[in-house]
């Protein structure tokens, strides 16, 4: 990744994945359901309370009617911990296809 994509993303050009390592990922994304939420904005109550305090995403209910409405929106810290995770997997991929 070039390094003034790098920095549009909100990353420093300064902080390349130089060695990526699969035990660096951010565990709160890396988690198979986290990521799909963090990914298509699906729904465990569980998994999207963390994600909700890590700022991840917020979670605003209301109601349409009678009928209960949840609605989750990715943040943009959260925007920034899914692009430097899928910056991390691609470098870990790009290396061990290097191998």
């Amino acid at each position: 990744m070039s390094s003034d994509l790098r920095t549009r993303r909100g990353k420093s050009a300064s902080s390349p994945i130089s060695s990526p390592r699969a035990d660096a990922l951010d565990r709160l994304i890396h988690e198979r359901l986290r990521l799909g939420i963090v990914s298509a904005l699906a729904v465990n109550s569980v998994h999207a309370r963390k994600l909700e305090e890590a700022e991840y995403i917020t979670c605003t209910k209301s109601f349409e009617g009678r009928m209960p409405k949840t609605e989750y929106k990715l943040t943009p810290v959260g925007r920034r911990a899914l692009e430097r995770y899928l910056d991390h997997m691609e470098a870990l991929i790009r290396a061990t296809r290097e191998r």
